[in-house]
């Protein structure tokens, strides 16, 4: 089991505007994600959280349930809450952890062809994704990422109205060098701090299999992706597909 303790008895640095529930779940998040708490580790109870952070216990009982909410923790009944095994889209991770440490968001050899870009009514499955209620105005933007092998998948990213009166090189088909969510995050001043991954399996339509080089109806893997900012608020939804002989999820662990 995990020890439940803080660094050199230093409450964290966090923006103060963050409502004490989600400053809780945070940090505890951050734990979870540096590897301070593994799988199968329990994380500190509601009595114990409420005593070490000096909130309520209601208070302490929404942190964990904003963590179960992001799929980071289980509450097993009579027990406690445990952290969960983390089903991890490696391939979203490791473009944008490459983006911040490179500021190239492709390796070598890769490349995007920007298909589409421009104001739409987003679609019901975006709008509840990101949120949108009265102005459903979207700003999407559709790429097709290829190597020597071919089409990699084709993604559609969606952010709202007001992010796209703010980043303006969402409706330019060229590249965004930097990559899409760090542009994005450096316009609106808003950082992305996790994200939730949605998959299935599905036929490709017909634009979808004529964009990635498929027979008609081919089966293609679908993630819905979707970055919340520190804030808890949805920062971009999007649609990857990606084809049935590329490999983009892996995930590796111990067997004992």
């Amino acid at each position: 089991m995990a020890t439940w303790t803080r660094k050199g008895g230093e409450t964290p640095q966090i923006e103060e505007a963050q409502p004490k529930y989600l400053q809780i779940a945070h940090y505890i998040r951050d734990q979870i994600l540096r590897g301070d708490l593994r799988p199968g580790d329990e994380v500190p109870s509601e009595r114990q959280l409420a005593a070490d952070w000096k909130v309520s216990r209601p208070t302490a009982a929404r942190s964990l349930e904003a963590l179960s909410h992001q799929g980071l923790v289980e509450k097993r009944q009579g027990s406690g809450t445990y952290v969960r095994s983390l089903e991890v889209n490696r391939r979203a991770r490791e473009l944008y952890g490459r983006a911040r440490q490179t500021g190239k968001i492709y390796t070598p050899g890769e490349y995007a062809v920007i298909t589409s870009t421009g104001w739409l009514e987003a679609p019901d499955y975006v709008a509840e994704a990101l949120g949108l209620v009265k102005d459903r105005r979207a700003v999407h933007r559709r790429r097709v990422t290829n190597n020597q092998d071919g089409p990699i998948n084709l993604s559609t990213s969606w952010f709202a109205a007001d992010v796209g009166q703010r980043a303006p090189k969402l409706l330019d088909p060229e590249r965004i060098q930097e990559g899409t969510l760090m542009y994005v995050e450096r316009m609106t001043g808003r950082q992305g701090s996790y994200a939730e991954d949605r998959m299935c399996a599905r036929a490709a339509t017909d634009e979808e299999a004529a964009d990635l080089q498929l027979e008609p109806e081919s089966a293609v893997l679908i993630v819905h992706h979707v970055v919340f900012d520190l804030q808890d608020r949805p920062l971009e939804f999007a649609e990857a597909t990606y084809p049935p002989h590329r490999w983009a999820f892996e995930q590796g662990y111990p067997l004992t």
